[in-house]
């Protein structure tokens, strides 16, 4: 069984346009996909008709700044609250009261606060290689070793900069940091293509970027940011961007979480190691609200 995918464009409360790709059946339970950076939509392609065959109506963004989806110039246009918004739009426009959160990277920090202020309405959330964007500057402060892994997101601050950085040679360095940090071969020159198609669009970099300069203003009591779903955490332990420690001191902020580590994986999970990833994402979905107050399970 197979299921054509479509596009639909979704209008979000600041007038902003998101472009959504949408699978399966129409009467199934919701599930929406959230990628990071520098990815979009694209970095979810071996989720979609996995998802879609099971019976889930599939909906993936570029989110806010990437792919056909619009750019506002403006950072603020990128905080997280209005990040998480846009994930309920999605969600409003597809006439869906409550649905499931994926997400990946940003994506991922998007989807931790999502489900912390839209309680009502997340069934249940799936965190691939994301810190919670509380959790994440706590730990960095006890462990200087991930500041030192994050050393781009102070370069991300500059103005001007780091968009023309990543542009030069058409954008080789974007590419060359896709490709250091996977296995040799995971993006082949068909899914670069696809990538540099979607930063050469007029405010892509700019809007891509931004990301990183809202989140600054970030704030958040610890009350707030508490997660009451069942939460799935899949962490690729060889992530060479994030430690592994974070998937623990993110789960902590969850009241029902499960932490799957992948210890021959990295960063690009959902990719390096797909098969396994949508067997969990689907048993996870599939079993509800089923799961123990706190669990770890190593995964090779």
């Amino acid at each position: 069984m197979g299921f054509g995918r479509s596009m639909i464009r979704v209008a979000v409360e600041d007038g902003v346009s998101l472009a959504v790709t949408v699978a399966g059946p129409s009467d199934g339970p919701l599930v929406v996909l959230l990628h990071g950076f520098p990815e979009g939509a694209y970095g979810w392609r071996r989720q979609v008709d996995p998802l879609a065959e099971a019976g889930f109506r599939v909906a993936v963004p570029d989110q806010r700044g990437y792919g056909d989806s619009g750019k506002p110039e403006e950072v603020a246009a990128y905080g997280m609250s209005r990040l998480a918004a846009d994930a309920a739009a999605v969600a409003d426009h597809l006439g869906a009261a409550e649905f499931d959160l994926v997400g990946h990277d940003w994506g991922g920090v998007v989807a931790w606060w999502a489900a912390a202020r839209y309680r009502e309405r997340v069934r249940r959330l799936v965190i691939l290689n994301a810190p919670h964007p509380v959790a994440m500057p706590r730990y960095a402060r006890r462990h200087r070793s991930q500041l030192v892994r994050s050393w781009y997101v102070a370069f991300f601050q500059l103005p001007v900069l780091p968009e023309w950085a990543l542009s030069r040679g058409d954008f080789a360095l974007l590419a060359s940091a896709l490709r250091r940090s996977a296995p040799r071969g995971l993006f082949g020159t068909a899914d670069m293509e696809a990538y540099r198609e979607a930063w050469r669009r007029p405010g892509s970099l700019r809007g891509m970027v931004n990301w990183y300069r809202a989140v600054r203003g970030f704030r958040a009591r610890s009350a707030e940011a508490r997660i009451p779903q069942p939460t799935l955490v899949l962490w690729g332990e060889r992530d060479v961007f994030l430690e592994p420690g974070l998937a623990e001191a993110s789960a902590g902020l969850a009241d029902k979480a499960v932490v799957l580590r992948y210890p021959q994986a990295g960063h690009w999970l959902q990719h390096e190691a797909a098969e396994a990833v949508n067997a969990a994402i689907l048993q996870f979905l599939d079993r509800g609200c089923g799961l123990p107050e706190r669990e770890g399970a190593a995964h090779a």
